[in-house]
């Protein structure tokens, strides 16, 4: 009975098969016989494979050839599984580099045997990669090292829509990467949704979805919702680190009938780690960049009814003049509680409009009192510093408070509210995905 890997009817790979050329290590004495020539060793032979599932159906058959100084295999658009390459002959594989056409290195691993390579992912459709493999045999010689080669292509993806990612936080205009406070996630806007019931697409998605950091961090990628995912580290982002975001999708086959396209990568810094930190119960907020105390603010926050979120949030942006009124938050105008008011410095942590900003009208109640609905209030002074000491990405702390918990999405960055397994759980890598962020599967070698 044949095996349930290869799928009747479909076509063979393209090949080309030869003989190889190989020359002995310097100072190895040429084997005994023939008058003292030396004896071409056999070609060695590989089976090559791209199937996604060792238990199932596979849609691209093996294909064995012998390793001439020609071999080449093609395989098709749609082989969406790692590539292995099992060597046939005897012998072991003692090294094993893959690169593509750029030189960059496809990360895979050699089994405990030595005999077989797997990829940690598919090959994405329309590349070039080089096999390059150290082969050890033991000859009439002895032990002896040669190296063969093998040229893997990838048919060009079929026509259609492209999945492609837009990352942010934006990098700005101009050319220069921005620089963005410690608690700032890295987000990735998917051009087409990505459903939880298929688990698989997520996997290949995620995967290619790659974060460096200078210095690195261990990080990990959660799944919003179908078509949105945040990156944040297991901690907050060094001080004064590099982040660069790039897919690697492009070519990839996600599903069926969807295939990855090319997306603009992003690059931007960080600053010093600031955090804000409002004790609610004392009434006031500390202020420290890098560990050190900045400034002690007296400040009031959520009255009853309007407590202000507990919980870690991001900042998101600053506006010296904002109107605010009551309505925005569903209070009724004409109700005693109804506000209209222009207010300066005011920092944003929520969509939702809650801002640490001057309240100059509750100097009274600032740091014995809450009376707001739900922001944060101090003097316009403290308001000014704090406005002009803060940035996007910086981290604003609420402790010993009354109100609700910030939820970890939908109103803002609440993403450090969720503890690392936590995080983790939202992978479709599973558990293991944390990891430092310093490379995706195909990665540039070293």
């Amino acid at each position: 009975m044949p095996s349930r890997r290869y799928v009747q009817g479909w076509g063979a790979l393209s090949l080309a098969v030869g003989a190889v050329l190989v020359t002995t290590a310097a100072g190895q004495a040429p084997p005994v016989g023939g008058g003292g020539a030396s004896t071409a060793p056999e070609p060695a032979v590989v089976t090559v494979g791209a199937c996604a599932d060792a238990g199932g159906l596979c849609r691209v058959p093996r294909t064995t050839l012998a390793l001439d100084a020609r071999a080449a295999v093609t395989l098709p658009a749609d082989a969406d599984g790692p590539v292995d390459l099992a060597l046939r002959t005897p012998g072991r594989l003692a090294d094993v580099t893959v690169t593509d056409r750029r030189g960059r290195r496809v990360a895979g691993h050699t089994d405990t045997g030595g005999t077989r390579w797997t990829s940690e992912v598919a090959l994405p459709a329309g590349g070039a990669y080089t096999a390059r493999l150290v082969l050890e045999e033991t000859g009439p010689a002895g032990l002896r090292r040669r190296v063969v080669r093998l040229a893997v292509r990838t048919e060009r993806a079929p026509a259609g829509e492209r999945l492609t990612v837009a990352f942010g936080p934006d990098d700005g205009e101009g050319g220069g990467a921005r620089t963005y406070g410690v608690g700032q996630p890295v987000t990735a806007e998917l051009s087409h949704p990505v459903p939880a019931d298929a688990p698989g697409a997520r996997r290949i998605v995620e995967r290619a979805l790659e974060v460096r950091s200078e210095p690195r961090a261990v990080g990990a990628w959660h799944w919003v919702d179908a078509d949105t995912l945040h990156y944040r580290p297991r901690a907050y982002w060094p001080a004064g680190a590099t982040v660069r975001v790039r897919s690697a999708l492009a070519g990839t086959r996600v599903t069926d009938r969807l295939y990855g396209g090319p997306s603009r990568p992003l690059t931007f810094s960080t600053g010093a780690r600031v955090e804000a930190v409002t004790d609610v119960a004392a009434h006031e907020m500390r202020v420290y960049r890098d560990g050190r105390l900045l400034r002690v603010i007296p400040v009031t926050t959520g009255k009853r009814g309007f407590r202000t979120r507990v919980g870690t949030k991001v900042v998101l942006g600053k506006e010296r003049m904002v109107r605010m009124r009551g309505d925005s938050i569903g209070i009724a105008r004409g109700s005693r509680e109804f506000y209209d008011l222009k207010v300066r410095w005011a920092t944003r942590v929520t969509w939702s409009g809650e801002y640490l900003h001057a309240a100059p009208w509750s100097l009274d109640a600032q740091g014995s009192t809450d009376v707001s609905h739900g922001c944060t209030g101090m003097s316009t002074e403290a308001a000014r510093w704090f406005f002009r000491t803060v940035r996007e990405g910086d981290l604003v702390r609420v402790v010993n408070g009354y109100g609700e918990p910030m939820a970890p999405f939908g109103n803002g960055y609440g993403d450090w509210n969720l503890d690392w397994p936590e995080w983790l759980g939202g992978s479709a890598l599973g558990p293991g995905a944390g990891r430092a962020a310093a490379g995706s599967p195909l990665r540039p070698a070293l």
